[in-house]
């Protein structure tokens, strides 16, 4: 076995480093949300995005006022998007069906699909407006059939983004409110005098959204631990690398410390496509911020085999596999750890982060290994119920639980059987032969 790294990234020391001192930040923020309310929210505001309005949650009118800025190509260009990501999503929740079967003879056992009541979608903006992540949280919970969407994006130099705003609208929110960054979520999620709280948290963020839903899960419910975006492009010799640079530094944009990692069974097409970033990183507009994320979390991974390839791609589970090899579908088949995949030359993962219908939030830091990415269905919560409907099956059914119930201990959980089969066992069961 052979796997060879001819680039690496920060250490995994460094990169734990960062993280707590996330942590330490984002813990005292979210104490003084909770403890402070509105008063918080309005100084973090004033802090990180110089702005201090009447009131953050946008009326009717200044809705309608914000979109009224958004060209009608961009328009149309959100609907498009709007309608392929509906389009999947409706597929998604018709497969979940709410069931009910009879098991035994007068058991009737079932489960219903009922969506979260009220949920918080944060749609990041900061250095890039994320339009897109209007359509795939807001959007995926109203097919779902929310009954309360809030929405929550930064302001951009004082102003609602309008593109943001009209996909936010178009897609189904009921609250629209102008916050940012950790006070978004952690107005969201604790409440405050004017914003009332949430039952779940979904979309991306930068680390300190993503630290600041991790500390908060358990009080809310959340999506996923949606971190810095993660790239791996998989590839052989029927690609180049001008295809592979271009999929890497395309995603190594979003942000300082978005890994970007090439796996590839050929010594030439890493080498050249080291070559090729670095003439891009020479163009790019957007260079400043990939050439960091290049540096610090870029590597590239040569192994002998495609089975190697394979165990290094589960391994890492990164929230991107964009696959362009002689055996697709193979991977498609073994791949188990990963965000999404992206399979063949003709996609890529801008399609999936902007337009062709899947949901762009993924999972992150490895997370892929047991969940995967935000679906209609995360808005939904499978409830079981039950009900006996005949007198001989609640004494046959009574029978079995008290004696498992006694084989564990439990009197009083044997009693509530015993009960009922002295209630509806008739003369065929004496008093007490239930728990004998």
């Amino acid at each position: 076995m052979s796997i060879t790294y001819m680039k690496n990234g920060k250490s995994a020391a460094e990169r734990s480093e960062d993280d707590a001192k996330v942590r330490s930040i984002v813990e005292g923020t979210l104490k003084d949300i909770e403890t402070r309310g509105d008063a918080a929210v309005r100084e973090l505001s004033e802090k990180f995005d110089k702005f201090s309005p009447p009131s953050f949650r946008l009326t009717g009118s200044e809705i309608e006022a914000a979109m009224s800025k958004v060209s009608a190509r961009d328009m149309a260009d959100i609907d498009f998007a709007q309608t392929q990501i509906r389009r999947f999503a409706e597929a998604q929740k018709a497969s979940m069906r709410d069931i009910e079967v009879e098991t035994l003879p007068g058991v009737i056992l079932g489960h219903r699909n009922i969506p979260v009541q009220s949920v918080g979608c944060y749609v990041p903006g900061g250095k890039f407006p994320m339009v897109a992540s209007a359509h795939m949280s807001v959007l995926t919970a109203s097919v779902a059939g929310v009954p309360r969407i809030v929405a929550a994006a930064p302001p951009q130099k004082g102003e609602p983004h309008p593109a943001i705003v009209a996909a936010m609208h178009k897609a189904g929110a009921h609250e629209i409110y102008l916050l940012g960054g950790m006070q978004a979520i952690g107005a969201m999620a604790l409440g405050t005098e004017s914003i009332a709280p949430v039952d779940m948290l979904v979309g991306p963020g930068n680390a300190f959204v993503a630290e600041a839903k991790r500390q908060l899960y358990g009080r809310v419910g959340i999506d996923l631990f949606a971190g810095p975006t993660e790239t791996m492009v998989i590839a052989d010799d029927t690609v180049d690398a001008e295809m592979c640079a271009t999929d890497l530094l395309g995603q190594a944009e979003h942000g300082y410390n978005s890994p970007a990692v090439l796996v590839t069974n050929s010594q030439k097409l890493a080498r050249e496509t080291l070559a090729k970033i670095d003439r891009l990183l020479a163009i790019l507009p957007t260079a400043e911020t990939a050439r960091a994320s290049w540096r610090d979390y870029g590597e590239v991974i040569v192994c002998d085999t495609y089975e190697e390839m394979l165990e290094v791609a589960n391994d890492i589970a990164s929230e991107h596999v964009q696959v362009m090899t002689d055996r697709d579908d193979w991977f498609l088949e073994k791949m188990h750890s990963y965000g999404a995949l992206f399979l063949g030359p003709r996609t890529n993962v801008a399609n999936g982060d902007k337009v062709i219908g899947t949901n762009h939030t993924l999972p992150t830091k490895k997370a892929g290994r047991y969940t995967g990415g935000l679906w209609v269905g995360k808005f939904l919560k499978t409830h079981s119920y039950q009900k006996i409907v005949t007198d001989e099956a609640a004494a046959t059914i009574g029978a079995y639980c008290s004696r498992l119930c006694m084989l564990e201990g439990f009197v009083g959980h044997a009693e509530q059987a015993n009960i009922r089969v002295r209630r509806y066992g008739g003369k065929n069961v004496p008093y007490g032969e239930a728990a004998a």
